[in-house]
């Protein structure tokens, strides 16, 4: 099958919903240890600010030159107001419902020498009023959308997720899922789950070689209803299994130099070119690709037509 054109791209849409994140970075000189404590003082020089976790799978989306909307929950705060402004200015049809009691997750790294030297997370739970009518948004949202996307940073955005899986894929709708957690009957019914190496031990247990793999993977997909699995294992590539079996790609050799948000270029490029017409099996070593290009960017980064198709 043929790359899809960006004419067809931009005909492309795909629904994002999920764990809504603001990613802040103080950069700075570290010229001198404290006085007080064993600990380098950062002069910061330059703050930044980026769209993360699930909204960042949307900025991906829109990167490659598809359409994306986010849905998701936030706090009635500064971060919150932020996001929703970085969201608007990307292209990214943003439709957040407020919690006034949520803190809007927020995680800041301090940079000092192009190294990360902390990292402070703030965060809280959304409340049932917010996640209820974040659900009934999404059953208003998902038809006009060619693909729906769920990704699960573990915050509590997604109490709702087997129910709008259901009502997705009872309208026909591809849908693709980025777990988080042990629990994987949440995500039943849906087209693909993309689990790392981690994620996946965590629910199916270790393997002692690649059959192995294969075996609980295709037990983990039967038993829960999906078209596919995708496992993305870092360095040694990915596999999608499927019905008709397994298909393997390797890694894009190239310099690592931030694993920060790759998982959400694969998921982000998958919808992308499965909304735009690609089978799985057509999207994957694409989408593979796209993981090798954002590991060579600092942060959370993404990927555009010309880099994936140039």
């Amino acid at each position: 099958m043929m790359n899809p054109t960006k004419a067809q791209l931009s005909r492309a849409s795909v629904l994002v919903v999920g764990d809504a994140m603001l990613d802040r970075y103080w950069h700075g000189a570290v010229d001198r240890i404290s006085p007080e404590a064993p600990v380098p003082v950062v002069k910061v020089t330059r703050e930044e600010e980026r769209i993360g976790a699930a909204a960042n799978v949307a900025y991906n989306v829109v990167t490659l030159g598809a359409k994306a909307s986010f849905l998701g929950v936030v706090g009635d705060d500064e971060p919150g107001r932020k996001l929703e402004a970085l969201l608007k200015q990307t292209g990214i049809a943003a439709h957040l419902k407020r919690d006034p009691g949520l803190r809007t997750t927020v995680k800041l790294r301090v940079i000092g020498r192009h190294q990360q030297l902390l990292r402070m997370d703030f965060e809280s739970e959304p409340d049932h009023e917010a996640l209820a009518s974040q659900a009934e948004a999404f059953a208003r949202l998902a038809p006009a959308h060619g693909v729906v996307l769920f990704s699960d940073y573990g915050k509590g955005g997604l109490a709702h997720i087997p129910a709008m899986i259901s009502t997705a894929r009872g309208a026909g709708q591809p849908v693709l899922v980025d777990p988080k957690g042990s629990d994987y009957s949440r995500y039943a019914g849906a087209s693909v789950i993309t689990p790392n190496r981690a994620e996946l031990q965590q629910v199916v247990g270790s393997w002692r070689d690649f059959e192995e793999l294969g075996h609980k993977a295709q037990r983990l997909r039967e038993t829960l209803r999906l078209d596919a699995l995708l496992v993305t294992l870092g360095e040694d590539g990915m596999t999608l299994f499927d019905g008709q079996g397994k298909l393997h790609v390797e890694a894009q050799s190239r310099e690592v130099f931030d694993v920060t948000g790759a998982g959400d270029t694969v998921i982000a490029t998958l919808a992308a070119l499965v909304a735009a017409g690609l089978d799985l099996r057509h999207a994957m070593p694409l989408a593979n690709k796209a993981g090798g290009i954002v590991v060579g960017k600092f942060g959370t980064a993404t990927v555009s037509y010309e880099e994936l198709f140039g």
